[in-house]
């Protein structure tokens, strides 16, 4: 057992946090942790304030190394802990608030609303705010000043807001807009030596060759196996596509897709047995059945993609970050999300980035890949940009063509603009929908898709296996 896992933790909850508490205790026992329940030990009604101090006092006098308060909102308890000296309690509801709380203000109380999260998320921040720690300089000496507030003569000089800020200070706290600048320079950087780097051979035919960011290369299995070391990360074929050069191997790279309206519980077991036999890389299937194949799932690589929004986007931001967060503690560890198609064709890209930024916030907070369709088809070239601009500025992982829905799925003209606006950030391209052959899923390779969607087919990746490849 780590030195880690030896701490000893308070924990204490009113009647609302109760069970939440018990789960809790439950979960860090088997974690190997030292725990001291401070009450209450039942769902009967009592005062809040009364178990938030026990733990509170816990942590001031050092019997413990961290406190847990658990009640409906966690608001109160927090307010409480504040009270007693040497305590900084804070109010978590995700896995990002644990982290921060912990890194930046050296936190050693957690509050939980039992009433606002759920027992998976609720573990998350937990195992969070104990393994986070708080190490740099400038953080350190704000929290020296939280604790000079403690004192009885507090040095007034310490909170003069005319103190000069440090060059350290200068340096480290550069913005997300400065650093994404940063990432694009330098990617710009290597993909311009990338390509100046690349000959091929004249005798080559264009029918030989496939696209993989931007490079040309030898359309045969071993290009194919190498498609992830050049960013294609996955790859996803329909029912009857013509794929010549698929290697068996490729099975991790394939989405096997039923996102049908008529789909059955059946129909959603079947999909997840074939996805363990054939180690699909994901499932993608409406959200109601995440928990389902979630199940079905449980112990092999294969992961669970969901939909938010679906298919229309005229949610608000709102559900639909309820929506992504509920898919993730179900198990979903992809979320592709429909824009408010709507208000970006109104001009209010305000509630389109907000709706955005909400989605991409909750799969940061659960660990989950964010995917962001723009139902290219039903836009203007002036609003594609806007879309993808705006999906770049929450911090999306995808911009993604289409739901498969709309008047027509994703076209080489799109991707093509799609990468331009995204350029190479970081932020990757999906095109899906309509594509139905290897050709089609080509063509938007050479557009600067580096993921295509996906109704998996088994009949591929078998016809994959009886291939004799001479080269």
């Amino acid at each position: 057992m780590s030195d880690e896992k030896q701490k000893t933790i308070a924990i204490g909850a009113d009647h609302g946090g109760y069970p939440l508490k018990e789960k809790i205790k439950s979960f860090l026992n088997e974690q190997g942790y030292q725990m001291l329940d401070c009450g209450t030990n039942s769902t009967e009604s009592v005062d809040y304030p009364k178990f938030a101090y026990a733990v509170a006092k816990q942590v001031s006098q050092k019997k413990v190394d961290f406190g847990i308060i658990i009640n409906g909102a966690g608001i109160g308890s927090s307010m409480v802990a504040n009270k007693v000296k040497g305590v900084r309690a804070a109010l978590c509801y995700d896995v990002s608030t644990a982290k921060n709380s912990r890194e930046h203000n050296n936190a050693n109380v957690l509050t939980l609303g039992a009433g606002l999260i759920g027992e998976a998320l609720a573990k998350q921040i937990v195992m969070t705010f104990i393994e986070s720690q708080c190490t740099v300089d400038r953080h350190l000496k704000r929290v020296d000043m939280i604790n000079e507030l403690d004192k009885v003569e507090v040095n007034e000089e310490i909170f003069n807001t005319n103190f000069p800020i440090s060059k350290e200070e200068i340096l480290t706290d550069i913005s997300n807009e400065d650093l994404i600048k940063i990432a694009e320079r330098v990617n710009q950087i290597i993909n311009e030596r990338n390509t100046s780097a690349c000959a091929i051979d004249p005798s080559h035919k264009d029918s030989d060759m496939v696209c993989l960011c931007g490079v040309s290369v030898e359309r045969k299995p071993e290009t194919i196996r190498q498609f992830l070391d050049f960013g294609v990360q996955r790859l996803g074929y329909h029912e009857g596509t013509a794929c010549d050069c698929v290697p068996e191997d490729i099975a991790h790279c394939i989405d096997h897709t039923v996102l049908s309206p008529n789909a059955t519980e059946a129909d959603i077991k079947r999909i997840c047995a074939e996805a363990r036999e054939y180690q699909f890389a994901t499932v993608c299937i409406s959200p109601s059945y995440v928990s389902l194949a979630a199940k079905e799932l449980a112990g092999s690589p294969v992961k669970v993609c969901t939909v938010v929004g679906f298919p229309s986007g005229a949610h608000l931001p709102e559900i639909k970050a309820m929506e992504a967060r509920k898919a993730i503690r179900d198990g979903a560890r992809e979320i592709d999300m429909v824009i408010n198609i709507g208000a970006l064709k109104s001009g209010n890209d305000d509630l389109v980035y907000r709706d955005i930024r909400m989605v991409c916030e909750a799969c940061e907070d659960g660990g989950a890949t964010s995917k962001v369709i723009i139902e290219a088809a039903l836009l203007t070239d002036d609003e594609k940009i806007r879309a993808c601009e705006l999906a770049k500025k929450a911090r999306a992982n995808f911009v993604k063509t289409s739901t498969g829905f709309g008047p027509h799925g994703a076209t080489a003209e799109d991707v093509d603009l799609m990468r331009r606006v995204v350029g190479y950030s970081g932020i990757g391209v999906k095109a899906a929908g309509g594509i139905r052959s290897y050709e089609d899923a080509e063509k938007m390779i050479k557009a600067g898709a580096n993921r295509i969607g996906a109704s998996a087919s088994i009949k591929i990746l078998t016809g994959a296996k009886s291939l004799t490849i001479s080269n």
